[in-house]
């Protein structure tokens, strides 16, 4: 695990996270999470399944009060949900979920643009012209915008998801699994569009990703989480020599190591 003192946020850090915790009941899901993104950088967040990462995700932007600890954007804390402070960086904030929660009453334009009607900062028409670009860049057809999300596979709701997450052209993007149940091609062309984004706005990134060739070349910085807690976070250029049985294992996707699966009884006379 990287030296505590160094997962700590430093004041030039524009995403910066400290001591995190997280409680539902009895199942402690983050425990002290610190680590920090300096603005325009993106990182990656891995683990396996019921590690946090979408918890962490999820008071990232907001839905989430920490129990303990705190979020600081820009220098400003944002760990209380609901004030003025996270409500302005609410509307700074793009969010892709992991099961992209459209809203199925709505076309699919309607969707995208729906912060954008709701705040009356575009007209529908302009808007709706809005949408259809944005499904340009995530590889959709103009005709598309007419329909509802019921008429989508999941893939096409998936891409879908993320031009809403795009629309406002956020300072922070956060993204639960961008490419899952996308093909090859059309996750390489989603990878590219997200990289562009970064680096032609100065867009701060964070995704969680189960692609670990796309975590390793594609994300400036990487967090590796199990069972709540932050084993290694680094730049990826530094990942050949972490040293770090958690964080090798993931990376290779070895059943040999520290992450095991839990198993019943009955599974565990299966595998005997």
């Amino acid at each position: 695990m990287i030296p505590a003192e160094n997962n700590l946020p430093r004041k030039d850090d524009f995403i910066a996270v400290h001591d995190l915790g997280k409680s539902f009941g009895a199942v402690h899901a983050l425990r002290g999470i610190s680590f920090s993104v300096p603005r325009g950088e993106t990182m990656a967040i891995i683990g396996p399944s019921a590690a946090g990462k979408s918890v962490l995700m999820k008071c990232l932007v907001g839905l989430y009060a920490p129990d303990t600890g705190r979020i600081c954007l820009d220098g400003e804390d944002v760990s209380t949900t609901g004030n003025e402070t996270r409500k302005k960086w609410a509307e700074k904030t793009g969010m892709l979920f992991q099961h992209n929660a459209l809203f199925d009453s709505l076309q699919v334009w309607e969707n995208i643009c729906f912060s954008l009607i709701e705040s009356r900062k575009l007209s529908r028409k302009v808007a709706r012209d809005h949408a259809v670009d944005l499904l340009g860049l995530v590889g959709l057809d103009p005709d598309s915008a007419g329909l509802r999300p019921s008429d989508l596979s999941g893939g096409m709701q998936k891409r879908v998801g993320i031009a809403r997450a795009i629309a406002t052209d956020p300072e922070i993007l956060l993204l639960d699994n961008p490419t899952a149940g996308l093909d090859p091609v059309l996750s390489n062309h989603i990878e590219n569009m997200i990289a562009a984004i970064a680096q032609k706005r100065g867009t701060t990134v964070i995704t969680i990703t189960n692609d670990m060739k796309i975590a390793r070349h594609r994300y400036q910085n990487l967090a590796m989480l199990h069972d709540g807690t932050l084993q290694w976070t680094g730049p990826t250029t530094e990942i050949e020599n972490a040293g770090n049985a958690y964080l090798t294992q993931m990376l290779s996707g070895s059943s040999q190591g520290p992450i095991t699966m839990r198993t019943g009884k009955r599974q565990d006379q299966l595998f005997a």
